[in-house]
């Protein structure tokens, strides 16, 4: 009898008191086998390029967090690689990503090789992936509106220490720990918070923004959000490696973040 398929991504349940859901879309590194087929690249060069794209170990990250809050927060995880969707982007024309073929469905790698023919229809894959991800994480954050009156998700993401060929915006700082923030969903005392968890942190640089469902998006203010984009290279090897000793350290100043929030 064959296995059924595990579920493209996860809701593991923390604290019911808590407002905190830790996102870590970018984690993973698996694809069903005909995603695999939509895909150009051969074993040895998609092994490559999930190796620059994956936030390899965030998913560790968060759950070491989880068990070091005093409060446990909500974790989203999404269980499968970005090349099959990446969850993140606008499904339309919003996504300045499209620009070099990196919008919800990647088109072109991390180098702008091509990943998948241009005229791929993303369609599918939107249907299949894309759709019910928002859909699961626009639930998961109602869950906690209507639990506790409020919604803190805090993006967990990696990025190397050198940009690669896709980066829009990589000519500038690339600190330690860059925060991206959303005008409208990031109040001051979430950066302000993040800066005293981690230390040495940055703004926007070299990435930008952060994720809100878009039932939520810039509508309602009970959402906060923020984008916690760790560099690579202090807590792994470089670009797909094993983590080393950082990885404990930054769990703890993300757990120390998720207790600074007001529950």
């Amino acid at each position: 009898m064959p296995h059924p398929s595990p579920p493209p991504f996860e809701l593991l349940p923390g604290a019911a008191g808590s407002c905190v859901i830790l996102h870590v879309p970018h984690g993973a590194r698996d694809m069903p086998s005909d995603v695999r087929c939509g895909i150009v690249l051969d074993d040895e060069a998609l092994e490559r390029e999930l190796d620059h794209i994956t936030d390899a170990h965030t998913r560790e990250l968060a759950d070491v967090a989880a068990e070091l809050a005093a409060v446990t927060p909500w974790r989203f995880v999404n269980r499968l690689s970005r090349l099959v969707v990446d969850p993140e982007r606008f499904p339309d024309g919003r996504e300045e990503m499209l620009a070099v073929g990196m919008g919800a469905v990647y088109t072109r790698t991390a180098h702008r090789d091509v990943l998948r023919p241009a005229d791929t229809d993303p369609e599918p894959l939107l249907d299949r992936y894309f759709r019910p991800y928002a859909k699961a994480m626009t639930d998961a954050v109602a869950q906690r509106l209507a639990v506790t009156g409020r919604a803190v998700i805090v993006d967990v993401h990696s990025y190397p220490s050198t940009a690669l060929p896709y980066e829009l915006h990589g000519a500038g700082p690339r600190p330690p720990v860059c925060l991206g923030t959303d005008a409208f969903h990031t109040p001051p005392e979430l950066v302000a918070a993040a800066r005293e968890a981690f230390g040495e942190t940055g703004l926007d640089s070299p990435f930008s923004g952060t994720y809100v469902p878009l039932e939520f998006y810039r509508t309602e203010p009970r959402v906060s959000a923020l984008m916690v984009e760790i560099r690579r290279d202090t807590y792994m090897t470089e670009p797909g490696g094993p983590a080393g000793t950082g990885l404990s350290r930054l769990a703890s100043a993300l757990a120390r973040l998720v207790d600074a929030v007001p529950h």
